[in-house]
């Protein structure tokens, strides 16, 4: 694999560390490419050889650094069991710590904009895990069962600690994890049935 041109690396990170720092200022639907390239010292045409446009970079920063860090923390587990879901409950909470801390005011609608992809990713990487689990038992027909239970898994997981990050982190991370890992293993006959 060739090397990059150091050059091109750091004009990247540039574009990136303006971009985080207009975000730790501004709401993300009021940052342009304009206010990107002006904070980098940049012209547009090296944005745009860099990234599509905002959101490319928004998908490229946000969303690649926590798929990596999730990919990263789940390295070497063979299969989906209680340890892989707690791990990503907690790779969640830290991804909604550290983007409302890192983005004060523009957490709301940054939240909102990569929560598909980042849902998708989950997904993606829980039905891995599923089937990495079965051995490869799973018959065609039954794949729409993994496709539907890590849809299920990934939203529930998104959608909980995005609230328990909206309430101010009233537990820890691993208290949330702890109250709702029941719920996954169980399901909700023992609560509403």
């Amino acid at each position: 694999m060739p090397k990059k041109d150091p050059r091109i690396l750091r004009t990247r990170q540039l574009i990136v560390d303006s971009f985080i720092s207009l975000a730790s200022e501004k709401d993300f639907n009021n940052i342009t490419v304009r206010d990107i390239t002006e904070k980098a010292a940049i012209n547009r045409a090296t944005f745009y050889a860099h990234f599509d446009d905002k959101f490319d970079l928004l998908h490229s920063t946000i969303t690649n650094t926590f798929t990596d860090k999730l990919k990263k923390g789940l390295n070497g587990h063979e299969g989906f069991n209680e340890e892989v879901i707690t791990n990503i409950f907690l790779a969640m909470c830290d991804h909604h710590k550290e983007l409302s801390d890192l983005c004060p005011k523009g957490y709301n609608s940054l939240g909102t904009i990569i929560e598909s992809k980042i849902k998708e990713e989950l997904q993606k990487l829980i039905a891995d895990f599923v089937l990495k689990g079965t051995k490869n038992t799973i018959v065609l027909e039954d794949k729409h069962l993994v496709t539907t239970l890590s849809t299920i898994l990934s939203w529930s997981i998104y959608g909980a600690t995005y609230s328990w990050n909206k309430d101010g982190r009233p537990i820890s991370p691993e208290e949330l994890v702890t109250k709702t890992l029941p719920i996954f293993k169980n399901g909700m006959s023992k609560y509403f049935f």
